[in-house]
């Protein structure tokens, strides 16, 4: 039941990419290596040269708010990333023609499977990606996280509240706390339901994992709260 209303029902995501430009193969699940570190960070709290599909978002998403609290500008350097610090100046390279920018992390997403980034319009312009593209990630400098991480596992996002709520209820049977939180994306409001609250990114995977092993969602992901 759960996969019958995630399949019909899950449409949130950063959806106004453009379609793929030649000679970029389709998303494929990033590559993490193991944490090497970043200018201010705790050991093991971010990853150094992750590797993934990078899209980008403008419209209906610019002049909206983000999840950081900010106005979305899609004509100003920014991205958003599921589980980096707010803040946090990422370098971003395209694996294809060599170029590069620099981009400071307000917003959450991408939620399509393999995407690892969301750039701006502007960022996007400004390494020359007409639609997708392969990025590796390097961590320059991270924001201010004065509050403990908390993550959670998204497992679905509907544009009828009642769909959302079936999966709550079907979800939190087993697993608490499973929230329903609103969205206007600009074209509609969407309702996503998110589940756990963890202090650290493994246990949000480990929970992840669960979810899907007991066929409760076919796509999880994992995002920071704060």
């Amino acid at each position: 039941m759960a996969l019958l209303f995630f399949a019909a029902g899950c449409r949130h995501r950063h959806e106004t990419t453009p379609p793929t430009s030649q000679g970029i193969p389709p998303p494929v699940p990033g590559v993490t290596p193991p944490a090497t570190g970043a200018p201010g960070s705790t050991a093991g709290s971010t990853l150094q040269g992750e590797e993934g599909i990078a899209s980008w978002y403008g419209i209906p998403y610019h002049g909206r708010r983000t999840a950081s609290g900010e106005i979305y500008d899609m004509y100003k350097m920014t991205a958003a990333h599921r589980t980096l610090p707010f803040g946090t100046q990422v370098r971003v390279h395209d694996l294809d023609n060599g170029r590069d920018v620099t981009v400071r992390i307000n917003d959450r997403g991408p939620f399509v499977e393999g995407r690892i980034i969301d750039l701006s319009k502007a960022a996007a312009q400004a390494m020359g990606m007409p639609g997708l593209a392969r990025v590796r990630l390097e961590i320059v400098g991270l924001g201010e996280t004065p509050e403990a991480p908390v993550f959670a596992v998204q497992v679905g996002a509907f544009r009828d509240p009642a769909n959302a709520g079936r999966l709550k209820s079907l979800i939190e049977a087993r697993y608490a706390p499973v929230e329903i939180q609103s969205f206007d994306r600009g074209d509609g409001m969407f309702y996503r339901v998110r589940v756990g609250h963890e202090n650290s990114e493994a246990a949000a995977q480990e929970l992840a994992a669960r979810i899907r092993s007991a066929n409760l969602a076919s796509q999880t992901f994992v995002v920071r709260m704060n």
